[in-house]
């Protein structure tokens, strides 16, 4: 089942949203990456629809993924979630620990407190706490998508169609 929207997810879009869209996805994911565009321009298009960002970094494949994901913990925690979002999910399929610190220096980070976050693993929790949800709810690769909590079966290019269907555009 997937978890509700709460205080603690990155939200953009409507603060009073016709259409949620739960986005389960990994920064060095290049089809999150493809998806990004995409999803922007939706929210451009309609202004009742909302996005949802949850983590779900898979390190294996994605090498570094897991500590993108918890830099931009550091980001949120500042107010600049999205910002680093855009930053990170730019087509790198990893992340090392001088990329990490260079994006932390772009978005105007504090150098310490990023080096301590990513040494001491300061956000783990957080970006676990997502990945926990995802697999409670099914989700398994990314991007995952699901609207107003029912999950988008096929390719995500459906998105195009489908959320326009729903909110009569």
């Amino acid at each position: 089942m997937l978890p509700p929207v709460t205080e603690g997810d990155h939200v953009t879009g409507s603060d009073s949203p016709e259409l949620t869209l739960v986005e389960y996805g990994d920064l060095g994911c290049p089809f999150c990456f493809a998806a990004k565009r995409p999803v922007q321009s939706l929210l451009g298009r309609f202004d009742g629809l909302r996005l949802v960002w949850r983590h779900l970094p898979d390190p294996e494949l994605h090498p570094g993924a897991d500590l993108a994901a918890e830099l931009s913990e550091l980001a949120a925690s500042e107010g600049r979630f999205w910002e680093a979002h855009d930053l990170l999910l730019a087509g790198r399929e990893e992340f090392s620990r001088h990329d990490l610190l260079a994006a932390a220096e772009r978005l105007e980070l504090d150098a310490d407190a990023a080096r301590a976050a990513l040494d001491e693993r300061t956000f783990r929790e957080r970006v676990l706490a997502d990945v926990e949800g995802g697999r409670s709810a099914g989700v398994h690769g990314t991007p995952t998508f699901f609207i107003d909590g029912e999950r988008l079966e096929g390719p995500w290019r459906q998105l195009a169609q489908v959320v326009p269907a729903r909110l009569g555009g």
